[in-house]
């Protein structure tokens, strides 16, 4: 789409020509090209103008200015009314000459007349003269004073050279737009020559080299479409479609090479965004313990806020990247799944043919919904200790935790042992008891066979 700033300047689209635009009525208010100048509260203070025949008085200026009528389109007359009885043509084209040049002058018997200028912007300058007292020489004679009324008129001559000018822009913008379509048209794909066999000769040296050989590939099937095989030519277009299979050899080369580059590619991805991931973590592990209350105490309000919105920020990219990295490693397994699954399609054969292969088949595909499962269900461990704030133990906690189960455990064995104290101590003070009762048993017995001795 074009605007009339962009092509034409001057062009009125809303004309019926023959770009099959609605039709203008000149009667139709504000059509006019040139708009009607805005009122303004200063009274305009206008001159005496003499002439050789005639002298002209301004207006007062505190009284309102004189009304027009809509300015018809490509407007190059004016109607003059309020002459006086006494004005000549040769008077009237001495005061309106000075506005421009004047082509054409019809004077009326009465009081008025029409006059043609040869530009429009000439008109202006007589409209200005409206307004104005006339008065022939020095006469105060009421047929040589007259006050003048000049207005815009309607012309068939006007309208039709407005129509001829706006044909013109018409054809203009139809051209401009035409070359614009032009030079955005795609270029044209290149002739193919006809079959000859000294062409063909050519095009079977262009198929062997691989710079030349998309463009020698086109004007080959072209041939073959146009029919241009026949028995004569059959061996000259068959040794030419064997110089064609010849590159599907150098084509899968390429691709080897280019499949090689991209894994190359997601591998240096891969461990460019491991080293990302690993500074992350730390970064992260930086604000945890920044947040301690060891070094938490000794921050003032304001950086603690600054601590606290780092340390969102940094852990929403760390699980960023790592749900990242996660994704790459989830499709390499799935990748490695499907080579395994593809390498040998004589084992998937075997598969279907036996049962018990096909039950490891499925056993197969089951372990590794379920290992994906399990990674799933560990992204969401892992995102419910973040959330709880558990996911990053520090070392202290964790040797604390492992000496008060040590404690533990050397508290329950020392209470074994105290407890098999207590026994062994039972134990020896019965079998002193025994003891003591054993030797008084001896005394006594002692004493009778002193006594009976």
């Amino acid at each position: 789409i074009f605007t009339d700033s962009i092509c034409v300047p001057g062009f009125d689209p809303s004309l019926s020509m023959m770009t099959g635009i609605t039709p203008i009525n000149p009667m139709i208010p504000g059509m006019g090209l040139v708009p009607p100048p805005p009122p303004t509260d200063v009274p305009v203070v206008k001159e005496i103008i003499h002439c050789k025949s005639c002298t002209l008085f301004p207006p007062n200026p505190n009284l309102p200015p004189p009304s027009t009528r809509e300015r018809p389109p490509g407007c190059k007359t004016v109607f003059v009314g309020g002459l006086p009885e006494n004005a000549t043509e040769e008077i009237i084209q001495e005061v309106f000459e000075q506005c421009g040049d004047i082509t054409a002058i019809r004077k009326s018997k009465k009081n008025f007349c029409h006059i043609r200028f040869a530009e429009e912007f000439m008109v202006d300058k007589a409209i200005y003269l409206s307004g104005y007292r006339m008065r022939l020489g020095s006469s105060t004679d009421k047929k040589d004073s007259g006050r003048l009324h000049v207005d815009f008129a309607q012309a068939r001559d006007d309208f039709y050279e407005w129509e001829c000018k706006q044909r013109m822009l018409a054809r203009e913008e139809r051209h401009r737009r035409k070359m614009e379509e032009d030079r955005l048209r795609p270029p044209s794909p290149p002739a193919i020559m006809h079959y000859s066999e000294h062409e063909a000769a050519l095009l079977a040296e262009k198929l062997k080299d691989d710079s030349k050989f998309s463009e020698a590939i086109t004007v080959l099937l072209t041939w073959i479409e146009r029919g241009e095989v026949n028995r004569r030519s059959a061996n000259q277009f068959y040794s030419m479609v064997q110089s064609a299979n010849s590159h599907v050899r150098r084509l899968m080369n390429e691709k080897a090479a280019h499949e090689q580059e991209m894994e190359q590619a997601k591998e240096t991805f891969k461990n460019a965004l491991t080293g990302i991931l690993t500074q992350f973590e730390q970064i992260v592990a930086v604000f945890n313990a920044s947040t301690r209350q060891k070094a938490w105490d000794h921050f003032s309000k304001a950086q603690r806020k600054n601590i606290d919105i780092w340390r969102k920020h940094s852990e929403e990219l760390r699980n960023a990247h790592s749900e990242q990295l996660m994704g790459i490693r989830r499709e390499e397994e799935m990748e490695m799944s499907d080579d395994d699954s593809g390498d040998n399609p004589s084992k998937k054969l075997r598969v279907d043919d036996s049962a018990l292969a096909a039950q490891a088949y499925a056993l197969k595909e089951e372990n590794d919904s379920l290992r994906w499962q399990l990674d799933a269900y560990r992204n969401e461990v892992e995102l419910l200790k973040q959330e709880k704030g558990q996911l990053f133990r520090t070392e202290e906690s964790l040797t604390k935790d492992q000496q008060l189960q040590f404690l533990q455990q050397t508290m329950q064995g020392m209470q074994q042992q105290l407890l098999s104290i207590q026994e062994e101590l039972n134990n020896k003070k019965s079998e002193l008891e025994q003891a003591k009762e054993e030797q008084t048993h001896t005394q006594a017995m002692l004493k009778v066979l002193q006594e009976q001795v």
